[in-house]
């Protein structure tokens, strides 16, 4: 078959690197991943990356290539996926991205926003303004150059008035401008995307078993040993569902159970944002509702008749 993009998005323990893996070995594909979490190097129990064995199916790309002390945007997992599917549609393979960050996907399809960087000095220097002028006046002269910015600032909100101004004060752009011309994305007829969204109770029993067996695998020694690195606590890789828990544990201050039992609370509410965004960002994405893999991959030929054409 020709070269194709497809997206299969889902929430976490929803099944979809089994599907992506089940898919890329049926049509000779490749697997591209688009989760926040599974870029990181060190936590492959933890953030359920794809085992040796796995990758030994089918290549994978962009798995456990980042260092957790190098904190990836949006933006630069953009642009190292533009790069990996390009290559991989150039040797007439199809591309599988997989994952349950609603933003890459977001990113992939429609674009994203090209902000410049601030500079420091600038920052610093807008930050002391702010303390000058107060929040009234500041947002006043912000107005005067980015009204809808102003707009939607909710009130208090010191971190994003500062970043807007920001912007305005290093590019000459308002940030509302430089936000509503995204680049970048594929184009709409070179991919289709799937989305798993199984029924909640059902899923949340799978992240209860999920994360027991992470602990089984060595979770707590992944976790010991990026504790003994003494990162900075803001970086992006302490958002993996299980750490902050599993640290507090470790210090003990609090006991395995109790780092379980909330380790298990949050992953629920990981996996109830996951499926409000894709039911509200994906909502035009064909859906697939069971969690059985064979159940799965029976739905996804029947919705792509043409990979058993």
């Amino acid at each position: 078959m020709t070269a194709r993009i497809w997206l299969i998005a889902g929430p976490t323990a929803s099944g979809k690197s089994a599907l992506a893996l089940r898919l890329a070995k049926a049509v000779g594909g490749e697997i591209v991943n688009a989760d926040s979490m599974q870029l990181y190097a060190g936590l492959p129990v933890l953030t359920a990356g794809p085992t040796v064995e796995e990758q030994r199916q089918a290549p994978h790309h962009l798995f456990a290539v980042a260092d957790p002390a190098d904190g990836w945007s949006t933006g630069r997992w953009l642009r190292a996926a533009q790069v990996v599917i390009d290559e991989i549609v150039a040797r007439n393979r199809p591309a599988v991205v997989v994952g349950g960050t609603g933003l890459y996907f977001h990113a992939l399809t429609q674009g994203l926003a090209v902000i410049p960087e601030v500079p420091n000095a600038v920052r610093k220097a807008v930050e002391g303004e702010y303390a000058d002028l107060g929040e009234a006046r500041f947002r006043e002269r912000l107005a005067a150059v980015d009204p809808s910015a102003s707009a939607r600032i909710s009130p208090a909100d010191r971190q994003r008035l500062v970043r807007a101004w920001a912007v305005y004060a290093a590019s000459g752009r308002s940030l509302s401008a430089l936000q509503s011309a995204p680049v970048g994305g594929l184009d709409a007829g070179l991919w289709r995307g799937l989305a798993l969204i199984p029924p909640r109770p059902e899923l949340y029993a799978r992240c209860d078993i999920r994360l027991e067996t992470m602990l089984a695998m060595g979770a707590l020694e992944e976790v010991a040993a990026l504790m003994a690195r003494a990162l900075d606590p803001d970086l992006p890789f302490l958002k993996a569902v299980g750490y902050r828990e599993f640290t507090a544990h470790l210090r003990s201050e609090m006991s395995l159970s109790e780092a379980l039992a909330a380790a298990r609370q949050e992953t629920r509410r990981y996996a109830k944002r996951q499926l409000t965004w894709i039911r509200g960002q994906m909502g035009d994405w064909p859906g697939i509702e069971t969690l059985d893999p064979d159940k799965q991959w029976r739905q996804f030929l029947a919705l792509n008749p043409d990979l058993t054409a």
